[in-house]
């Protein structure tokens, strides 16, 4: 029988881990820059890509590194509870809070950075995979959006096939961001998803 303690205790750890999940790091480090409100600049998103609009290439790498940081502190703290999987779904608590942040009137990013920190700390195997397959789409595409929604339905099935246990937090996390690039989709559909320059290719 499950304690009222034990259910108390993972449902401060969910929140915690939304409230962790919810710090606008890319917002802040655009700010501490110096560049003002990345919500006014570009697509108004505060994640990696429009940081790379706002600031360079340095500071959106930077940006998608402490996006992923949150993330893995929050399946740190969820396996060190009690395991892994609750630790996953601890990761799932932090991205929804990257998406829909409390202190922007639930106005944040698309998770991308924070599922490939989720993959990194529980399976850097499946980071790997996930990471070269946006590399190929990406490159071979132009469409950088195309590579990540690929990378969120390959992530779920590679990790049922690690553990069944991994695959059901993971299918949330895929499906929530997923919804998160449902404009993207559209646009691919359409044909109007913008494509990346590679200076290489010129």
């Amino acid at each position: 029988m499950i304690s009222a303690s034990f259910v108390l205790i993972t449902a401060l750890a969910l929140l915690g881990a939304y409230l962790l999940g919810s710090i606008p790091m890319g917002l802040i480090l655009v700010k501490l820059m110096g560049r003002g409100d990345l919500r006014k600049i570009g697509s108004g998103n505060i994640g990696a890509t429009n940081v790379l609009r706002a600031a360079g290439l340095r500071a959106a790498i930077l940006a998608w590194i402490l996006d992923m940081a949150k993330v893995i502190a929050a399946v740190i703290i969820g396996w060190v509870m009690l395991d892994v999987a609750f630790g996953a779904w601890c990761a799932f608590a932090a991205i929804v809070g990257h998406c829909y942040p409390l202190w922007l009137r639930f106005r944040g990013g698309k998770g991308i950075s924070s599922l490939f920190g989720v993959l990194l700390v529980i399976n850097p195997f499946a980071f790997i995979i996930c990471g070269v397959e946006w590399l190929i789409v990406a490159i071979s595409s132009g469409y950088s959006s195309l590579g990540a929604i690929c990378a969120m339905v390959l992530a779920p099935v590679l990790m049922f096939v690690y553990d069944v246990n991994l695959g059901w937090p993971f299918l949330a996390i895929s499906v929530l961001c997923l919804w998160r690039h449902r404009g993207n989709i559209m646009r691919l559909i359409k044909g109007d998803e913008s494509k990346i320059e590679w200076k290489w290719k010129k």
